[in-house]
């Protein structure tokens, strides 16, 4: 998911649609991630947009160095 906001912001039906996953699991996901700080929002309601928060941006090679090596566990 974060990836996908990685190329461009978008709201949570346009990630469900490019990931093939159900609506409110995105919406389940983007929570989790907003509460962390890894994404933030604009907008409301159905058109609310995520982007990637300024943090995870100035660290995002070494965010795919760790999701490289969990995703091999």
């Amino acid at each position: 998911m974060i990836m996908s906001l990685k190329d461009s912001p978008c709201n949570a039906h346009q990630l469900s649609e490019r990931l093939s996953l159900d609506y409110k699991t995105v919406q389940h996901h983007l929570r989790i991630l907003d509460e962390n700080r890894l994404v933030v929002s604009q907008g409301g309601g159905y058109g609310k947009v995520y982007f990637l928060a300024k943090e995870l941006e100035a660290n995002y090679q070494e965010f795919l160095e760790i999701w490289e090596r969990v995703g091999k566990k």
